[in-house]
């Protein structure tokens, strides 16, 4: 043994050794299997460029993508009351809001947020599934809420972006009757004369389906999402019979008539600025940001001595 072998190998081998690859630079498609490196997948609004599989995307990520430039301003929710039912099963219930709150670093399951896309102010509220599977309770009873009664004093139209798996067992019968809190919060919305659109995301299921979610005067939902009430394996076990294929899935609800459009999330915002302006009577929208075309009858004399 030398100082060659004891020291400079040792040295050399650190400094040219390969170093080991990050965790989170890749993501593997769920649905094809095909490893997507994270930027390119967040340029993609998180979807596979292989397959064009939809992934979830977090209501800030989403809100980012849909407003112009990505700037909007956060509408305050009620806090409810944190625990109403002292509710416990393997946790206490404020234990998991913490963990949620923790790993999402939202306050709750929905976010609302007023801004403006393709320079047409609206109010948007979106759903989280990752916190506690998007469940619907007193909060976002109350984030539904707020976001009409801020889109009738705005007079702006209300996007609503659904992800959820129902409502919240942790409240019991207080989440349930959610359910009729956010239907007249969308007839506010009505009286108002004011569109309400809907973008069902995957999933979309049990309560939240079955009040504000189809509700809406659009419906527009994300390819291959599931919406339903009860899951087609509850359904099956029920009428103990086989669905058929592609059941409950957006495609197969809009040849049947419960959908509007099924859009790629690449392409939401174009579609959402197309049908607010239009349902808002505004006129249509100018790609690129370019000022409006001047329609004057002198832009047109000049144009014809111009040719």
């Amino acid at each position: 043994m030398n100082w060659i072998t004891n020291y400079v190998r040792p040295r050399i081998n650190s400094i040219f050794s390969r170093r080991e690859t990050p965790d989170n630079l890749w993501t593997k498609c769920t649905e094809c299997g095909t490893m997507l490196f994270h930027r390119e997948l967040s340029d993609n609004l998180n979807v596979c460029t292989n397959c064009n599989h939809h992934m979830a995307i977090t209501p800030r990520d989403r809100f980012v993508s849909l407003f112009d430039g990505g700037i909007f301003t956060e509408v305050d929710v009620p806090a409810p009351i944190a625990d109403p039912l002292s509710f416990r099963d393997q946790k206490k219930y404020p234990d998991r809001m913490k963990t949620a709150q923790k790993t999402t670093g939202e306050k709750d399951a929905m976010l609302v947020g007023r801004g403006e896309i393709g320079r047409t102010p609206i109010i948007a509220a979106a759903q989280d599934f990752s916190f506690m599977g998007g469940s619907m309770g007193m909060y976002v009873g109350n984030a539904i809420i707020a976001a009409a009664e801020e889109a009738v004093k705005l007079k702006r139209p209300l996007v609503l972006f659904s992800a959820a798996g129902g409502a919240r067992m942790q409240e019991g019968i207080l989440s349930l009757m959610q359910m009729p809190r956010t239907t007249v919060a969308i007839q506010m919305l009505k009286e108002a004369n004011l569109p309400y659109i809907v973008v069902l995301t995957h999933p979309t299921t049990g309560g939240v389906t079955a009040s504000y979610a189809m509700l809406g005067d659009v419906h527009i939902a994300e390819p291959n999402a599931l919406i339903c009430f009860a899951g087609p394996r509850v359904i099956e076990q029920t009428i103990r019979e086989q669905l058929p294929e592609g059941f409950q899935r957006a495609e197969y609800l809009l040849d049947h008539g419960m959908l509007d459009r099924v859009t790629s999330r690449t392409e939401m915002r174009d579609e959402l600025i197309t049908i607010t302006r239009m349902l808002m009577g505004l006129t249509p929208p100018v790609k690129g940001d370019l000022p409006a075309p001047d329609t004057s009858p002198d832009a047109e004399s000049e144009a014809a001595d111009a040719t």
